[in-house]
């Protein structure tokens, strides 16, 4: 089943249920205005989304219209809680191997994950705002699960069956601002900017044989300024699936309905900066942060900037058959001028 959120209809906007072919959605009031309330109410209203989805793939549906992916706002325009791990410890290694420092043994055993702000995400297509150039702004491809209520504690295996939803996120981070900031000891507040998620959320059995293991075993597609950039396989090297992610998150605590869990920036292990590029016959990069890795582990120093106002990132996964499974995150970077309305 696929679903996604309006815009128009207040603050949470309007549930929609959208078709495989994300060509027709449906309204769905009468079952569930907005997705957090289908969450809350998963055991009872999941029969009848489904049947509303059958009917739009079988074009029975009386009530159809076009779907626009434009009009979505992320499937959840605000959650009780976002919460981002580091699933792919290549990314890690990347980071430390620039700065001469050794992984820490825990990081293949105990996962990453940091708080991020859940209040205000903003729509697939919206911009990405900043103040500043300088902050080095940066994108972060990567896949995130929607999970039910989990109760403190919970095991791998439940909460593997507490996994929703699944969907693509943009992390945008702002790499200029994170080293002061975790100086300090307390984590990532200011260098961590509004993140957009895709237009569409679907259920894992929607993925087919591409869910497996609690990972998305398919490449996620992120271009820059319109040209491929990168395309590395959201199943490969990630040392700690959903499932595992969850269960750490809800280590000490319950979580509520509507719970997003990232995996952190999706990254393959490669053998060079020369090699890794797509030009180049690699799978590229989910991240620019990556490619300055590459660069000041081999040449030194960093060369490529971050994001430019002006610069655009599309982020999209296909199928087998290679049609858009999530619709696309599609933003371009401009600065901002005030609260938009």
């Amino acid at each position: 089943m696929k679903l996604a959120t309006l815009k128009a209809g207040g603050r949470d906007g309007s549930l929609i249920v959208v078709s495989r072919d994300l060509r027709h959605c449906q309204k769905v009031p009468k079952i569930a205005a907005t997705l957090q309330f289908a969450l809350d109410n998963w055991g009872l209203v999941v029969e009848r989304l489904e049947t509303v989805y059958k009917s739009l793939n079988d074009d029975s549906s009386w009530d159809m219209q076009p779907f626009d992916e434009t009009l979505c706002h992320s499937p959840l325009p605000r959650a009780y809680q976002w919460a981002d791990g580091s699933a792919y410890i290549n990314h890690v290694e990347l980071v430390r191997k620039a700065r001469n420092a050794e992984v820490p043994a825990s990081f293949y055993t105990d996962p990453l994950m940091y708080q991020g702000g859940s209040d205000s995400f903003i729509g697939p297509h919206d911009p990405i705002f900043a103040l500043s150039e300088e902050w080095g702004i940066d994108l972060e491809a990567e896949v995130a699960v929607v999970t039910g209520e989990v109760a403190m504690g919970a095991s791998v295996h439940e909460c593997a069956k507490a996994i929703r939803l699944v969907m693509l996120v943009n992390d945008v981070s702002l790499r200029n601002l994170i080293p002061n900031e975790l100086a300090k000891g307390f984590g990532f507040f200011q260098s961590k900017a509004a993140s957009a998620f895709s237009p569409v959320c679907v259920t894992p059995d929607e993925l087919g044989d591409a869910w497996q293991d609690s990972k998305l075993r398919l490449p996620i597609n992120v271009q820059l300024n319109g040209r491929p950039f990168g395309k590395p396989n959201a199943g490969d090297d990630m040392t700690f699936n959903f499932a595992q992610l969850v269960a750490h998150a809800a280590a000490t605590r319950e979580l509520a309905g509507g719970t997003i869990i990232g995996s952190g920036t999706v990254s393959n292990k490669q053998g060079s900066l020369h090699g890794s590029s797509i030009e180049n016959g690699g799978v590229g990069y989910c991240c620019l942060a990556e490619v300055r890795m590459y660069e000041t582990i081999e040449q030194g120093a960093p060369k490529t900037p971050y994001l430019k106002f002006g610069d655009t990132v599309r982020i999209e996964m296909f199928d087998q058959q290679g049609a858009s499974i999530f619709g696309a995150i599609d933003q371009t970077v401009a600065h901002y001028e005030g609260r938009q309305r």
